[in-house]
């Protein structure tokens, strides 16, 4: 047997495709229906005009051939039009924007074009576990956070977070600015969650703090705010040197973005936002309604669609799925500080989730 190259014999094992397995062999072995409140997905789609764009878009002759590699200019202006009105980040639509199939796929971009082999990244932890897979395919090793005075490349930082739920302490995106700058490393701000903030709170972009595009990038992704995760779309905006590197591994590595998904976002980008508030309110609703059912455990949820809790002494996410046949996502997945965690996905239905607190009571009782 050929040997396998390093690049890909030192990626971990992914997390959530382990996780979906160890649920649907669960589901498969019979019993009582299995609730899943493990899964990141989220439950409702984009809103119609968005899905029509696509529609319309794909009905001409013109646009099944390659899309520019680099990305419809009018899609670029509309996410920096965007930037501009909700964060106050004013953007060069030109300079400072890559489209990105996905910002799963920016994470890994970042590592490589960011850091060289050998080099050193800090990571959250506990934190979103396809972090590790970027670090292992830029031949990189990585620190967890500590606070900054931390000796590394690059930096990776996420906020509203997944797993934990937390917004961004006071002051911490200025002191991510002040270390990179004396470090002459990068910082990557995964924001894929930034519009869903509850209790009041205002999205906060890393980009609005002064000197941010001078160190680093962030990833805005149309998954969450739009409902348009299975669509493959998000943006790395920022650093003009890092963008310009992303766009130069795209050109290799891919063929441009189907251009109708492209239209779409652009429909979502400057169309009506109505929805946007109804999915954050919807999310902050269900986050009230758990918290209020789960009194007594220690939990978090200052945003994202996610509940952060403690698993009771003795308990684990294994034994809630085989004996109460409700799946949470293992804290220990997100980095070791995580475990003794677990999170709990709010991106189900009303009913789905009604269901899979009465079985954590029952649980936890």
């Amino acid at each position: 047997m050929r040997e396998v190259p390093d690049r890909v014999r030192r990626l971990p094992d992914q997390y959530f495709t382990t996780l979906l397995a160890r649920v649907a062999l669960a589901a498969a072995q019979g019993g009582e229906p299995l609730i899943d409140l493990g899964r990141g997905n989220p439950e409702v789609g984009p809103p119609e005009h968005v899905v029509r764009a696509l529609a319309e878009c794909a009905e001409r002759h013109d646009v099944h051939g390659y899309a520019p590699f680099s990305g419809v200019p009018a899609l670029k202006e509309a996410i920096a039009s965007r930037y501009g009105e909700v964060y106050g980040v004013h953007l060069d639509a030109d300079r400072e924007v890559a489209v990105l199939p996905g910002t799963k796929t920016g994470l890994m971009e970042f590592a490589i074009c960011a850091v060289e082999s050998g080099g050193t990244i800090v990571l959250p932890d506990p934190g979103y576990p396809d972090y590790f897979s970027a670090v292992a395919l830029a031949g990189a090793s990585h620190v967890p956070f500590t606070g900054f005075d931390v000796e590394a490349d690059a930096m990776y930082l996420n906020f509203p977070s997944n797993p934990t739920a937390a917004t961004v302490p006071d002051g911490l995106f200025e002191e991510a600015v002040q270390w990179a700058e004396r470090s002459k490393a990068w910082v990557l701000h995964d924001f894929a969650y930034g519009d869903l903030v509850f209790d009041g709170r205002s999205p906060q972009s890393f980009l609005a703090v002064d000197g941010a595009r001078r160190v680093g990038i962030e990833l805005f992704s149309m998954s969450k705010t739009y409902g348009m995760a299975g669509w493959r779309l998000g943006f790395a905006l920022g650093n003009a040197e890092l963008v310009r590197r992303i766009e130069l591994l795209q050109d290799h590595a891919f063929a441009g973005i189907f251009r109708p998904i492209q239209e779409a976002g652009i429909a979502a980008l400057t169309g009506p936002q109505d929805s946007v508030e109804e999915r954050r309110a919807t999310y902050e609703r269900r986050r009230d309604h758990a918290l209020a059912a789960l009194a007594g455990i220690e939990l978090q949820s200052e945003g994202t669609f996610f509940i952060w809790f403690r698993l009771p002494d003795g308990m684990t996410a294994d034994h809630l799925l085989a004996e109460h046949r409700v799946a949470v996502a293992p804290g220990e997945g997100f980095g070791t500080r995580g475990a003794g965690w677990a999170r709990l996905s709010l991106a189900v239905s009303d009913e789905v989730l009604e269901r899979g607190l009465e079985r954590l009571r029952a649980a936890f009782d």
